[in-house]
């Protein structure tokens, strides 16, 4: 007996959005995109998404992929060494990501950084130690901070609290917490940034969590190539499946998806200090701008 025929995925396109959306924290110079890279840009930006930002995780990554965007100005740049990779940051390393962020105006985010404690063998001394070379950092370069959390959340906060980060640019990437780390987050004057697991069908905790992060401090991403919502679950994840996250979480907080979509948008232009927009562009993709930390 044959199998029935599964019903064709719905295409990002069709939600029909204005392209107002930010695409904040994505990984486009990975491997899985070497070969589509172009046409996965395109595809974004026919979805509604008019910025993309790539994390280059640490220097070496800055340099050798910073090129593949040079004629996409509407992707944005983060760079920061990964807590799997603490042992990489030395002096040296750090001196080039200042450099980087002297010479690059792209640059507008150190980050992702923090502490990852899912993996035994990443000594989380070092993580720490690291992290706070890296926060020191983010002041001394004057640029916003996106965190890396994973298994850590209470040291992280700690940390971030000991080190006088209240009220600082910071965005919490990838959160996937409960409403009570959500509201501590909040109350430090913080940014949330939402990912696909939040379409999942068991993610209730952070289907509820949504509902105490205000929307002006709510932010989008894919961590693409990872993290793909649904119904593309599965699949190899992409900036232009940010508007099937943007869709679930506003059908939970029971708004418009495209007033969500362009608000959160709107939170990542003023966060970032890009080129602020509230409105499609009528030509070519809006360019970065120039604003300094959270302007």
């Amino acid at each position: 007996m044959s199998k029935k025929n599964k019903a064709p995925l719905p295409e990002p396109e069709s939600l029909a959005l204005p392209r107002t959306g930010v695409e904040s924290h994505a990984h486009l110079d990975l491997e899985p995109f070497a070969a589509d890279l172009a046409e996965v840009l395109d595809r974004a930006r026919r979805s509604g998404v008019r910025g993309m930002g790539n994390v280059f995780l640490g220097p070496d990554a800055y340099h050798a992929g910073k090129a593949l965007f040079a004629a996409a100005p509407d992707v944005f740049f983060l760079l920061g060494i990964h807590p799997g990779d603490a042992d990489k940051c030395d002096a040296q390393a750090v001196a080039a990501m200042r450099q980087a962020f002297a010479d690059d105006p792209r640059l507008r985010a150190v980050g992702e950084i923090g502490l990852d404690y899912y993996w035994d063998d990443h000594p989380r001394d070092l993580q720490q130690q690291v992290f706070r070379m890296q926060l020191a950092l983010a002041r001394e370069v004057e640029r916003p901070v996106v965190i890396h959390s994973r298994d850590a959340n209470a040291d992280v906060l700690a940390i971030l609290e000991e080190e006088g980060f209240r009220n600082y640019p910071l965005l919490w990437h990838c959160f996937g917490a409960d409403a009570a780390t959500a509201e501590r987050i909040v109350a430090n004057g913080w940014h949330v940034s939402i990912p696909g697991p939040v379409s999942y069908p068991k993610n209730d905790g952070l289907r509820e969590a949504l509902r105490v992060i205000p929307q002006d401090r709510m932010l989008l991403e894919t961590d693409c190539p990872y993290l793909t919502p649904m119904p593309y679950r599965g699949k190899r994840n992409e900036p232009a499946f940010l508007v099937f996250t943007a869709r679930v979480v506003a059908e939970t907080l029971g708004v418009p998806v495209a007033d969500l979509w362009t608000q959160c948008g709107r939170n990542a232009a003023r966060f970032f200090g890009l080129a602020d927009w509230s409105t499609e562009p009528s030509g070519s993709v809006g360019a970065v701008g120039s604003g300094g930390p959270g302007a």
